[in-house]
């Protein structure tokens, strides 16, 4: 599915909307500033897992990289614009996860840290009813990011399998590395 297409589904079956997306983008000046941190303990938690620890340090200087690319990810979710664009990128996200062989095993676990860790920091920093509605914004637009994500990881399988690939894991590589040729 078209990703413009698939966002503006997800939002109608999660509820999103121009309200949420305004919430989100005033949430940002509390939210962004923690970015480091939320990425900090997110690649703590990956590298205390073997096999993801591997991939993580493969190569030289990824992770480092990474703590970059996880902050900017993070302020994004607070940006208040969630279009195509904004969808495109989740799909690529994903297509580079799968490519690495990073699936929806590793990525909904690791979600739920980021959930986590923005909800305690969303109770601290807000007081009475403006904690609900922010956490209602949060909940709706990083269900809609996992579930962009992990269409992108279907897309790549398809593809895998198409392309003859019969083992799971392969087929979910080679069909990522597939849909991320020019």
């Amino acid at each position: 599915m078209d990703p413009g297409e698939l966002l503006d589904l997800l939002k109608r079956r999660t509820g999103f909307t121009q309200t949420h997306a305004a919430i989100l983008k005033e949430l940002g000046e509390v939210m962004a500033p923690i970015a480091p941190e939320v990425a900090l303990a997110f690649y703590d938690y990956l590298g205390r897992d073997e096999e993801l620890s591997s991939i993580l340090h493969a190569v030289p200087g990824r992770v480092e990289r990474l703590y970059g690319t996880f902050a900017a990810w993070y302020r994004e979710l607070f940006s208040g614009t969630y279009d195509r664009a904004y969808a495109e990128r989740r799909r690529r996200i994903g297509l580079v996860h799968a490519r690495l062989g990073i699936g929806p095993r590793a990525m909904v676990p690791a979600m739920g840290l980021v959930q986590e860790l923005s909800l305690e920091h969303l109770r601290s920093a807000l007081r009475g009813l403006e904690v609900f509605s922010a956490v209602e914004a949060f909940e709706k637009i990083l269900a809609i990011e996992v579930a962009l994500v992990e269409e992108s990881y279907l897309e790549a399988l398809a593809r895998g399998l198409l392309l003859g690939h019969r083992d799971v894991g392969e087929a979910l590589k080679e069909g990522a590395k597939a849909l991320l040729s020019p």
